[in-house]
């Protein structure tokens, strides 16, 4: 690994080890934002080895300091949760883009992890592709469990359901084959 990125990669980990959440791993308990962006990094090195360094520090980062504007600071409903979903990306971008300057990438390189982060280009261009693969499996590996607790059968077939739509074909495969989906939510996959 390189100097810069080294250099980056542990900035984002002194900025999400602030988060005031916990939240438990094999470790103990750990500041959630700085878990989220360790598990990104190590789903990403699993499945795309040969990753820049671009979508290296936008998988570490895509969470960076997400605590500072939280879900309830903008109206419940759909349009809230997209109008926060995209505050977030463009803020994430502008925040990994600095840290990105300031260990010396140049400007095209920090505008692309911005366009990664927003997901710009998805289904078309691989890296932002890569990237919400990456988000999914990490999602289903790690915050599935809890997330679908409590909720009925038919919302979380929608859930699957939505989160394989945003997956590549490749991506859909590998959630097909590492993970145990009960029997009903195996048509989710069949996009």
């Amino acid at each position: 690994m390189n100097r810069r990125l080294e250099a980056v990669l542990a900035a984002i980990d002194e900025a999400n080890a602030a988060d005031p959440t916990l939240e438990d791993d094999e470790t103990g308990r750990q500041p959630a934002a700085l878990l989220y962006g360790r598990r990104m990094s190590s789903e990403l090195a699993r499945i795309c080895p040969e990753a820049s360094d671009i979508l290296k520090i936008a998988a570490r980062g895509q969470h960076i300091e997400r605590w500072k504007t939280p879900r309830s600071s903008f109206p419940e409903g759909k349009a809230g949760y997209f109008a926060w979903r995209k505050g977030q990306g463009a803020a994430h971008g502008a925040r990994l883009a600095g840290l990105m300057a300031a260990a010396g990438y140049d400007e095209a390189d920090c505008a692309r992890v911005g366009q990664l982060l927003r997901k710009e280009g998805l289904k078309r261009d691989a890296e932002v592709q890569m990237l919400e693969d990456v988000i999914c499996l990490v999602f289903l590996r790690w915050y599935f469990a809890d997330f679908a607790e409590g909720r009925e059968s038919d919302q979380i077939f929608r859930i699957v359901s939505k989160t394989a739509r945003k997956m590549s074909a490749e991506g859909r495969a590998r959630v097909a084959a590492e993970f145990d989906l009960p029997p009903e939510l195996a048509p989710a996959l069949a996009v």
